[in-house]
């Protein structure tokens, strides 16, 4: 059983390595495939409970964390061998949970044309960034910037998506996490900021922006808690003069197929509406066509795809005619 399990560690991080990193960051893309031939790191990975706690992001995330070197194989190696008691204990602690505010600009679309003012609650909140849209500016394709704030996200588009013409109207916002972060504790934006791949320099500016822009708004109203245990008493809490938004961006993939249901089966019953942007296989149920690029996620409005959008909202490819106001 250790060698089969170290050899689905060994395979995970090396279909890691092929498929995720090689065309995004160099480095990671070293230091799996690297990983995935190495029998000591293998077997000390293979140890932790199986799932996400095995997870590369979270080994890379929780060496960085803690200050060790990752840019070389070597010293890599030696020293997160030296130091795995603190690197397991981190991956115990912590989760993966990248907070990327820009994803904000490929949602606001949807946003816009939703009844206002709206009552949001996202599931798998992290430290709450994405909870405040209205806190940031974006610029579409070049054009002039929406919002007035001290980060502005900038998004390409095509196939007509309509652009919105203001910020929504927010009325009340919370979230579900398992272990929400807080942006105004040094430590856990420490561990933001470790999660965000290397090589991809505007990331960390522009994750430290968002946190300074919605340092000062009043905190979101984040439950520590599982999706589904804890959606439906949340949601009973949102006002009834508000729209009703649950939304989630690159969170479900973390739940196995059958509690992915449940959730879903929560959310059709919630009076208001469900945007999604996950990965195309983790909706299965959704009529979408798979992106030419395994890196898109697929946007939907209340199980309804509409575009495909980059993964930290650089982009968003749209393929359904505009969608009209939801009533």
């Amino acid at each position: 059983m250790v060698v089969n399990n170290t050899q689905s560690v060994a395979d995970r991080y090396r279909e890691f390595s092929e498929q995720q990193a090689r065309a995004v960051s160099p480095v990671y893309a070293e230091l799996t495939a690297r990983i995935s031939e190495d029998a000591d790191l293998c077997a000390l990975v293979a140890a932790l409970p199986p799932g996400n706690k095995q997870q590369p992001n979270l080994l890379l995330a929780a060496v960085r964390y803690l200050g060790g070197p990752y840019e070389r194989w070597a010293p890599f190696r030696a020293w997160t061998l030296a130091h795995w008691d603190a690197v397991r204990a981190v991956m115990l602690a912590r989760l993966t949970q990248t907070n990327e505010p820009a994803r904000c600009a490929t949602l606001l679309p949807l946003l816009a044309t939703l009844p206002q003012p709206l009552a949001l609650i996202e599931a798998g909140a992290s430290a709450g960034l994405c909870l405040h849209p209205d806190r940031y500016a974006y610029r579409y394709d070049g054009g002039p910037v929406l919002g007035d704030s001290p980060v502005t996200f900038d998004c390409r588009t095509d196939g007509h998506a309509p652009l919105p013409a203001a910020l929504p109207d927010i009325a009340w916002r919370a979230g579900i996490d398992l272990n929400p972060l807080d942006p105004t504790d040094a430590d856990d934006v420490r561990w933001l900021q470790s999660l965000i791949w290397p090589g991809r320099t505007e990331r960390p500016r522009r994750q430290l922006a968002a946190i300074e822009a919605v340092r000062t708004a009043p905190r979101p109203r984040i439950v520590r808690g599982d999706l589904v245990d804890e959606l439906p008493a949340l949601a009973a809490e949102a006002p009834e003069d508000a729209t009703l938004v649950v939304f989630h961006t690159a969170v479900l993939t973390y739940l196995p197929l059958a509690r992915r249901e449940e959730f879903a089966a929560l959310v059709r019953e919630l009076p208001g509406h469900w945007i999604s942007n996950e990965h195309h296989t983790v909706l299965p149920w959704l009529d979408a066509p798979a992106p030419d690029d395994e890196h898109l996620l697929t946007l939907a409005l209340d199980e309804r795809a509409v575009a495909f959008t980059a993964p930290h909202g650089q982009s968003l490819h749209w393929f359904a005619p505009p969608a009209a106001p939801a009533a």
